[in-house]
C-alpha cells in the first residue's frame, strides 16, 4: 500500500519503476534483429515485422530467436547491476514481467512458445558467493507469465570459466565454447533461455550449440538488456 522508491530516479512511486522512468527509459521506437536482438537503424513499425541483422544473414547463430528490452546503456544498466551485484530481487519480476509482454505482442503460432524456460546457469562456486542465479530469477516468474514450465536444472555448468566482462570477444567465445551440458532430454523442444545481459552472445550461443546437439527444435533467447554492437 506504501509507494517504495524508483528503481531508477529515486522518487516515490508505487510501481518498481515511475511512470516518468518508464516512458523516459523504456519505451524505445527503434527495432532490433529478431535473431540476436542487437538495435538496428530502422524505426520499429507498426504490426509484427521481422528483422534480421546483416551478422546472422551471413552466418546465422545456433539460436534461433532473442527478445531484449533495451539497450545496456545508462541508467538502465544500474538495474542489471543491482539485480546481479546488490540482490536487488524485485527488479527481476520487474524484467520478467516486461518480457512477457514483448514475447506476448510477438506472438504468431503456437511455434513460437517455448516448452520450457531455463537460466543460463551459474558455476557452483559463483552461485555459492552470490546466494542467488539472477537469471532464474527472471525465469521463475517469467515462465509463469507465459504459462509455461520453467526448469532451474535444465541446463548445467560444468566448467568454472572466467567472468565474461573481463574477456574481448574471442576469448568469450573460447570461454564458455565446452562449459555447459543438458541434464535432461529435450529432443523436439522449443527451449528459452533466459539472462539478464546479452553483451556478444557467445555464453548464449554456447548454450543454443549444445540444446541443438541434443536435439533441441528450436532455441529462444530472453534477455533484459542487449549491448550494442557499437
Amino acid at each position: 500500500m506504501l509507494p517504495n522508491l524508483c528503481a531508477l530516479c529515486g522518487n516515490l512511486s508505487h510501481k518498481v519503476v515511475c511512470g516518468g522512468c518508464d516512458e523516459a527509459y523504456w519505451n524505445e521506437a527503434r527495432s532490433r534483429c529478431t535473431v540476436c536482438a542487437v538495435p538496428l537503424s530502422a524505426s520499429r513499425q507498426a504490426g509484427r515485422v521481422t528483422y534480421c541483422c546483416g551478422d546472422c544473414l551471413a552466418a546465422p547463430p545456433p539460436f534461433d530467436a532473442s527478445f531484449a528490452l533495451a539497450d545496456y546503456r545508462p541508467p538502465l544498466d544500474t538495474l542489471a547491476v543491482g539485480l546481479k551485484f546488490r540482490a536487488r530481487l524485485m527488479l527481476a519480476g520487474e524484467f520478467a514481467r516486461r518480457l512477457a509482454r514483448l514475447a506476448q505482442d510477438a506472438r504468431q503460432d503456437e511455434t513460437d512458445w517455448p516448452d520450457v524456460i531455463a537460466p543460463v546457469p551459474l558455476a557452483g562456486r559463483r552461485l555459492a558467493e552470490r546466494g542467488y542465479n539472477q537469471a532464474w530469477q527472471i525465469a521463475k516468474p517469467l515462465a509463469r507469465a507465459l504459462q509455461v514450465r520453467s526448469d532451474a536444472t535444465l541446463l548445467q555448468r560444468v566448467i568454472h570459466t572466467a567472468p565474461q566482462s573481463r574477456l574481448d570477444h574471442d576469448a568469450r567465445r573460447q570461454n564458455v565454447g565446452r562449459a555447459f551440458r543438458v541434464a535432461k532430454a529435450v529432443r523436439g523442444l522449443h527451449v528459452g533461455i533466459v539472462d539478464d545481459v546479452m553483451t556478444t552472445g557467445a555464453t548464449l550461443e554456447a548454450l543454443a550449440h549444445t540444446l541443438k546437439a541434443a536435439g533441441a527444435r528450436r532455441v529462444t533467447n530472453f534477455v533484459a538488456l542487449r549491448t550494442p554492437k557499437n
